[in-house]
């Protein structure tokens, strides 16, 4: 196992906020991305009095080997979900709200209503609020895709997560092609819809990899980047290969902008909902 490098290293945190979040979380019947996905910045997020909510339950249908959400039984669909996770944003006071969901294969939506009702509930109760909905692939299925976005939110994400020359070992149940073609068709139908998709470092892609994948990025429009390291959740996930510099992640930035990109976030801790608000234009 490699050592963790000192820029990786989380300072703890923690306090009267997170707190607060903790038991609003708690008390509405909600999930977080941050504590399921055992994020580093959740604290720091918390403190900040923000979070990201994930739908329909913990448990996902799907077998990544980087990720920390367990993968039980599926849970029942919460009616209330979409009511509550609303009412926790305006609690809150957030001003861009990110909500994401586990995969749920098992589910003839494939979950895509709950999305489409959280939406319209943030937009009744808080409607100054942006929206950004971080979905998973839909496996595709264009009609559950434009259910989605004719709920128009303001950012549409959907995470490549890492090259395509590693996704039989990274994402198993997933296609490269397919997350593509979900951004592009996106841009299609809403030409003026903002998307963002996400990709890994350190789990043994090359540079070339990594900008050959920005580059597919590219061209089916994507709007935004965001780039951090892979850090491995359990001794059951895949092994870090290498802890890239933040003098790397800088240069990757810069690539990211020469080739397109609107706006890129770069850095070791950097996740796809980090500081989300700050990645618009």
């Amino acid at each position: 196992m490699i050592r963790k490098p000192e820029w990786i290293r989380v300072k703890m945190q923690g306090g009267t906020k997170t707190n607060e979040v903790n038991a609003l979380v708690s008390d509405l019947s909600l999930n977080t991305v941050c504590s399921e996905a055992n994020c580093p910045n959740r604290m720091e997020c918390f403190e900040r009095g923000t979070a990201t909510f994930m739908l329909l339950g913990k448990n996902c249908t799907r077998n990544c080997t980087f990720c920390n959400v367990t993968r039980e039984a599926p849970e029942p669909v919460d009616l209330m979900e979409p009511e509550n996770v609303a009412k926790a944003i305006k609690r809150l006071g957030l001003k861009h709200a990110v909500i994401t969901s586990v995969t749920r294969d098992d589910l003839k939506d494939q979950g895509a209503m709950q999305f489409v009702k959280v939406t319209e509930e943030i937009k009744k109760l808080t409607p100054n609020v942006s929206i950004e909905l971080l979905i998973p692939d839909m496996r595709g299925n264009k009609d559950l895709i434009d259910l989605i976005i004719n709920s128009e939110p303001d950012v549409l994400n959907h995470n490549v997560e890492t090259v395509p020359e590693l996704y039989s070992k990274v994402r198993p149940m997933a296609v490269f092609e397919r997350s593509l073609g979900l951004l592009e068709y996106v841009k299609i139908q809403k030409p003026n819809m903002k998307t963002k998709s996400g990709i890994m470092l350190g789990l043994g892609e090359t540079e070339d990899q990594i900008i050959r994948a920005m580059k597919r990025l590219v061209d089916v429009h994507c709007d935004m980047l965001t780039l951090g390291q892979y850090l491995q959740p359990t001794l059951k996930h895949l092994d870090v290969v290498e802890y890239i510099t933040p003098q790397k992640f800088d240069y990757y930035k810069d690539v990211a902008l020469s080739l397109g990109f609107k706006r890129v976030s770069s850095a070791p801790l950097v996740r796809s909902s980090y500081h989300a608000d700050a990645l618009d234009f």
